[in-house]
Formats: C-alpha cells, structure tokens, sequence
C-alpha cells in the first residue's frame, strides 16, 4: 500500500485571489553615490611571514606591547602595539582590528619575534577556595 500524496499548500495570497505583497524598498544608497564593492587585502601582505612559523597562541592568550610602535611599521603591527598599552586578549586584537584569527597569530608571531609585544597566559581563578582557607575563616569568626 503506497501512502497518500499530499498537495502544497499555497501561500495566502493565491488562495484568496490577492495581488501579491510589494517588494521591499532599495536599501538606501550613500550620499557619494553607489556602494563600491569592498576588496579586502589578502590575508599575506597584513603577515608577511614567509616561514609560516606562529607562536602557541590561543584565543585568551594576553598580549601587552613592550614599546611605542616605530615609524616603519605596518599598519596593523603600529595598531597591535598602540592597543596593547593595557593587555589584551588575540580575541580582542582580532575583533578590533577585524582581522581572522590566524592572520593575528602571524602577526603576533612576527611582534614576539622582534620583540616588541609579550604573550602571556590568561591569569586562571580557582574554582573553589582552599578548604584551609576556609576553615581558618571559620574559627576566626567563631573566636569572635
């Protein structure tokens, strides 16, 4: 026994014989004129490594600049160092900067590498107190 075929429904509009919805409006245009289409730079001229080595980065990897960016320095290498004033996490730098995350860790490995940033490992809270901790708290308010 072979089951029963089931008909589309049709949309509302022509069920009930109704001209269908107008179009949406055009998105509004800039006042320069059409929107020219955005060419992104190629991910090697912002890291131009040409060994492809990267440092053990992640994404809450710390980074904190060890000077002021150089005259010479790229545009995206004077960014890193100009944000990283106060550290900052490779998500961050990435986020900001708008970059992919594996074109930051090139760029980080080529800063560490000239020594002008520092990587740090992100500062990891215990979950819980120390149970000794806690007890000496506990008789100390007892004392009381």
């Amino acid at each position: 026994m072979t089951p029963p075929r089931r008909k589309r429904r049709q949309p509302q509009h022509q069920r009930q014989h109704l001209p269908p919805p107008p179009p949406p409006p055009p998105a509004p245009q800039p006042a320069g004129g059409p929107a020219t289409p955005r060419n992104p730079e190629r991910l090697y001229t912002i890291a131009g490594s040409v060994d492809g080595a990267r440092a053990e980065l992640d994404l809450v990897t710390l980074i904190v600049a060890r000077s002021a960016p150089q005259p010479a320095a790229s545009p995206e290498e004077s960014a890193v160092l100009r944000l990283c004033a106060a550290p900052l996490s490779v998500a961050e730098l990435s986020a900001y900067l708008q970059l992919p995350f594996s074109a930051m860790t090139v760029l980080i490995t080529e800063l560490i590498a000239a020594e002008l940033v520092q990587a740090r490992a992100p500062i990891v809270r215990q979950a819980l107190p120390d149970r000794s901790l806690l007890e000496a708290v506990m008789h100390g308010l007892q004392r009381l």
